[in-house]
C-alpha cells in the first residue's frame, strides 16, 4: 500500500469532517415537544388547587369545589366560627351515588356538574352523565334531581348605577331582568321576557344613522350600546350618525369572485368621523328624548370602545332614573365635560370639564368616576397632580370640594362606593414597597383621611367582596410565586386560609417561573421592570441568543397582568429551544406617572426601542446573554414595533417577526392614534411610518398579517411590503386569507413558523421539518 494509493480518500474523510464541524444544529421533533410541554394547555393541567370560586349562602357562609390530581374537593366556610371544613365526605358520597345509580363510581374519579349548595346548607346538588342528582348531607342519601340551579359565579353587576346584563344573543337585559332590547334594521326594539311581546321603540333610524349601533371603527356587533336606568323604565343611549364616514374594505379567498366586505372606519385626520346624538328612551310607553347637547364624538374615556364595560360608557343614572350624569369627551381626548340631564325633558346642565395637554383617561380597566345624587357630589378621577388620583367634587355648583388621595402612587380601579360610611375601595399600584405593577386595595374616607390597605401580601391582588359586604376575597399571586387566597373582613383581617396553588406536580414535569428584574430605562434614572426566562438547563459555558417580545402599548404593556401564570404566551418555549427571552416594560406604558406615560406622546414610533436596549446591555451583564443575537417579535402594536426595531435599529436587532402591526397609523383607526399620538395637524405621522424607514434593513425580517382584518387592516403590512421591494430588500411573507387580527384557528401554525423562524436566523440551526403543534387543523379543516 502507497499514500497516494489512499491520498484521495484521505482527503474526502478530511473534508468531510470539515463539513460536517461547520454544519448548523439539528433541532428535532423531540426538542419541539419539549418545548411545547411549556405552553399553557400543557401546563394548567399540571396545575392543583387554582382558582377557587366561593359561592355564599345564608350570606356569611360560603362553599367552593378545587381541582386536585385526585379530582375535586368541596369546602365549607363559616366566616363566623373562621373554620374550613370538607363539604362532604367524597367516599360517602360516592358509596351514595352507587346505590342510587345502580352502578360504581369511585371517589377520586368523580365528575360532578352543574354543583350547588342549597340555601340552608343541607343539599348538595350535582349532575354527573347528563342525570342531576340530589345529596343530603346529614342523612348521606342521594336522590334523582328536578333539575339543576346552577347558582356558581353569580351575576355580573355593572359600573355605577344602571347598565343591564348580557341577554341571549344580541339582547341586553333591564336590571330587573323582565325587559330586553335589541337593534332591528336600526332602530331599537324592545321585548318582554315573559310573553315574548316586541314593541318598536324608534321610528327614524336608518343605515348610518341607527339607535344603539356598535359599529365604528375595529370594533362591532350587532348588540345594542345603551345603560338601563335601576328601575328599568328608561335607556341612555344614542344615534350614532356615521353617514359621511369613509369605508375600509376587506376581500374574501375563495374560489370564483371574492366578497367585499365594507364598513364605516374613521382614520385620523379625516374630516368625518361618527358622531353620537345622545338619547334618553323611555320603554312603558315608547317615547325618544333628545339630549340637548350638540352631537359628541364618538369618544369614551377609558379605551377606543364606548362600551367597554358591557354598557355604554361614561354614563351613570340616579337611582329614580330622573337625571343621567355623563361625560362628552373632545375628539383629541384632551377636554372631558361633565353633565347632568335631566332625562324627563333632555335639558342639560354643564357642571365642570377638565383639559390636558396630552390624553386623558378616567382609570386602568374601569371608569372610575361617580355620580353620587344623594349628596349632589361627584367623584371624579383625575391625573393632574402627576398620578392617578380620586377627587370629590359638589355637583351643584361644579367647585372642587377637596382631593380624596394623593402620593406618587396611581389609583388604578375604584372598586366600591360606600356612600353612607362615606368611604372608597379602590386598587392601587406603587403605594407599597416593591414593584409598583402589583395592585393591592385600599379603602379611604371621602375627606382624604383613614387610608387603610386591606389586601396585603407582596403581589397582585384581585379581590370581590360577599354579599354582606362583611368580608373580602383577596388572591394574590406573583409571576414567580403562584396563587394564594385568603378570606379577610372589610377591614382587612384575615379570617381564613382558603387555598394555596399547589405547582409541585408542575415542577415535578421540569417547569420553573420566570424571573422578575429591574433595570433603569434609557435615561439613566427610571426604573423599569420585566421578566426574564431561560432555559431549564442552562449550558454555563456558553452564551445564548436573546428574543425580546415587545408591546409597546401604549394602552398597554408588554407583561400584561403581573400575577401568576404558568405560561405566558410562548416565551418559556421559545427559551427551552436555546434562547433567553426577554419581555420588558417600557417607558410609555400605563399604571405608572402621568409623565411616565406621556414619555413618547406624539412619537409613537419611540415604541420603548430605547429602553429595549438598554435593558438588554444591562441583563446581559446577569445572564449569559449574546447581545451580538437579539431578535424581537410582537403583534399587533408589538408588530409595528419590531419592524420599527428592525429598520432604527438594524445594528442591533439582527431578526424580527412582526405580526399584524399597525405599521403607519395613519392607516388605522382614528381614536387610537388622536388619542396617543395626538391629531394629525399636530403631530408628524409621516415620521412615525415604518415604511419609510423599510431601506435600512439589514437583518432578516418576518411579516405576518390576516387578510380579513377589520381591527388592523392588512393595508398597513402591504405599505412596508412595497417599500421593501423598492428598496430591493429581501424578507419573508406569512399571510393568513379568510383570517382576523388573531389568526383564529392558524394561532398555532404561526406559533411553528415562529419558532422556525428563530431557529433558523438566530440560533443558526435547523428546526424539524413542517412540526405539528398541538390545536393545529389537519389540512384541508
Amino acid at each position: 500500500m502507497t499514500i497516494k494509493r489512499y491520498f484521495p480518500a484521505f482527503m474526502a474523510a478530511i473534508c468531510a469532517v470539515g463539513a460536517s464541524a461547520q454544519s448548523p444544529r439539528i433541532l428535532t421533533e423531540k426538542d419541539y415537544a419539549h418545548a411545547e410541554s411549556f405552553l399553557s394547555y400543557k401546563t394548567e393541567p399540571l396545575i392543583d388547587r387554582a382558582n377557587p370560586r366561593l359561592n355564599w349562602i345564608n350570606g356569611e357562609k360560603c362553599w367552593y369545589s378545587v381541582s386536585t390530581a385526585n379530582g375535586n374537593e368541596y369546602f365549607l366556610i363559616d366566616p363566623v366560627k373562621k373554620t374550613r371544613t370538607a363539604l362532604f365526605d367524597r367516599a360517602k358520597l360516592a358509596g351514595a351515588l352507587s346505590e342510587a345509580a345502580g352502578k360504581q363510581y369511585e371517589p377520586g374519579k368523580l365528575m360532578l356538574q352543574n354543583a350547588d349548595l342549597s340555601a340552608d346548607g343541607t343539599v348538595f346538588s350535582f349532575a354527573t352523565e347528563g342525570k342531576s342528582w340530589n345529596y343530603d348531607l346529614a342523612g348521606n342519601k342521594v336522590t334523582p334531581g328536578t333539575g339543576i340551579t346552577g347558582n356558581q359565579g353569580g351575576g355580573f353587576q355593572g359600573r355605577g348605577r344602571g347598565g343591564g346584563g348580557r341577554g341571549g344573543g344580541n339582547e341586553v337585559l333591564s336590571p330587573d331582568g323582565k325587559k330586553a332590547v335589541f337593534i332591528r334594521d336600526w332602530n331599537l326594539w324592545l321585548r318582554d321576557v315573559a310573553s315574548n311581546k316586541e314593541t318598536q321603540l324608534t321610528t327614524d333610524g336608518e343605515k348610518d344613522f341607527g339607535y344603539a349601533t356598535d359599529n365604528a371603527g375595529w370594533k362591532s356587533s350587532d348588540r345594542p350600546i345603551v345603560r338601563w336606568s335601576p328601575d328599568s323604565k328608561k335607556l341612555a343611549t344614542f344615534k350614532q350618525d356615521q353617514r359621511k364616514v369613509g369605508d375600509m374594505y376587506l376581500v374574501t379567498t375563495n374560489v370564483g369572485k371574492p366578497t367585499l366586505k365594507a364598513w364605516k372606519y374613521a382614520l385620523p385626520g379625516d374630516k368625518d368621523i361618527a358622531m353620537i346624538h345622545r338619547v334618553i328612551i323611555e320603554t312603558e310607553t315608547p317615547k325618544v328624548i333628545p339630549l340637548q347637547v350638540p352631537a359628541d364624538p364618538h369618544r369614551a374615556t377609558l379605551s377606543d370602545d364606548i362600551a367597554s364595560s358591557g354598557t355604554f360608557d361614561d354614563n351613570d343614572w340616579k337611582e329614580d332614573g330622573s337625571q343621567l350624569a355623563f361625560l362628552s369627551t373632545s375628539r383629541d381626548h384632551k377636554q372631558e365635560k361633565f353633565r347632568i340631564a335631566d332625562a324627563a325633558t333632555g335639558a342639560v346642565r354643564e357642571v365642570f370639564e377638565e383639559t390636558v395637554k396630552t390624553q386623558f383617561e378616567s382609570g386602568r380597566g374601569a371608569i372610575n368616576w361617580r355620580y353620587l345624587p344623594a349628596s349632589n357630589e361627584i367623584l371624579w378621577y383625575s391625573e393632574r397632580d402627576n398620578w392617578g388620583h380620586m377627587y370629590l367634587y359638589d355637583a351643584a355648583t361644579g367647585k372642587l370640594k377637596n382631593q380624596i388621595t394623593k402620593g406618587d402612587w396611581v389609583v388604578t380601579r375604584l372598586i366600591k362606593v360606600d356612600e353612607k360610611k362615606r368611604e372608597l375601595y379602590f386598587m392601587a399600584g406603587g403605594k407599597e414597597p416593591g414593584n409598583p405593577y402589583f395592585a393591592y386595595m385600599y379603602r379611604i374616607g371621602f375627606d382624604g383621611k383613614n387610608l387603610k390597605l386591606l389586601t396585603p401580601g407582596e403581589g397582585t391582588h384581585q379581590v370581590t367582596f360577599s354579599p354582606s359586604g362583611n368580608y373580602l376575597i383577596d388572591t394574590y399571586s406573583k409571576p414567580d410565586m403562584p396563587a394564594v387566597t385568603v378570606l379577610r373582613t372589610i377591614n382587612g383581617d384575615q379570617v381564613v386560609d382558603v387555598e394555596k396553588t399547589d405547582v409541585s406536580r408542575l415542577v415535578a414535569a421540569g417547569w420553573k417561573p420566570p424571573t422578575p428584574v429591574s433595570v433603569k430605562a434609557h435615561d439613566g434614572k427610571t426604573d423599569i421592570y420585566g421578566l426574564v426566562f431561560t432555559p431549564t438547563k442552562m449550558d454555563a459555558s456558553k452564551k445564548y441568543p436573546v428574543i425580546d417580545y415587545i408591546y409597546p402599548g401604549p394602552q398597554g404593556g408588554s407583561v400584561g397582568s403581573w400575577a401568576f401564570s404558568a405560561s405566558r404566551s410562548d416565551h418559556q418555549a421559545l427559551a427551552e429551544l436555546g434562547f433567553i427571552v426577554v419581555v420588558i416594560e417600557g417607558t410609555s406604558n400605563p399604571n405608572r406617572s402621568k409623565s411616565f406615560h406621556d414619555m413618547s406622546y406624539g412619537n409613537m414610533a419611540e415604541n420603548t426601542l430605547p429602553d429595549q436596549i438598554t435593558a438588554i446591555r444591562q441583563l446581559s451583564r446577569q445572564y449569559p446573554m449574546d447581545t451580538t443575537r437579539v431578535g424581537m417579535w410582537g403583534h399587533s402594536g408589538g408588530g409595528f414595533a419590531t419592524a420599527a426595531a428592525m429598520f432604527r435599529y438594524p445594528d442591533f436587532f439582527k431578526v424580527g417577526i412582526a405580526e399584524s402591526g399597525n405599521h403607519d397609523n395613519r392607516n388605522y383607526e382614528d381614536d387610537w392614534g388622536e388619542r396617543y399620538n395626538g391629531l394629525v395637524e399636530n403631530s408628524d405621522y409621516e415620521a412615525q411610518a415604518n415604511q419609510n424607514y423599510a431601506k435600512n434593513l439589514k437583518g432578516k425580517l418576518m411579516l405576518a398579517h390576516g387578510m380579513m382584518d377589520n381591527n388592523v387592516p392588512p393595508y398597513n403590512t402591504l405599505l412596508v411590503v412595497e417599500a421593501l421591494n423598492k428598496a430591493n430588500k429581501s424578507y419573508d411573507l406569512v399571510i393568513f386569507p379568510n383570517s382576523p387580527h388573531g389568526y383564529g384557528t392558524y394561532g398555532p401554525y404561526m406559533m411553528r413558523r415562529r419558532w422556525d423562524y428563530f431557529v433558523t436566523n438566530l440560533l443558526g440551526a435547523q428546526p424539524p421539518y413542517d412540526y405539528k403543534m398541538g390545536g393545529m387543523q389537519n389540512p384541508g379543516n
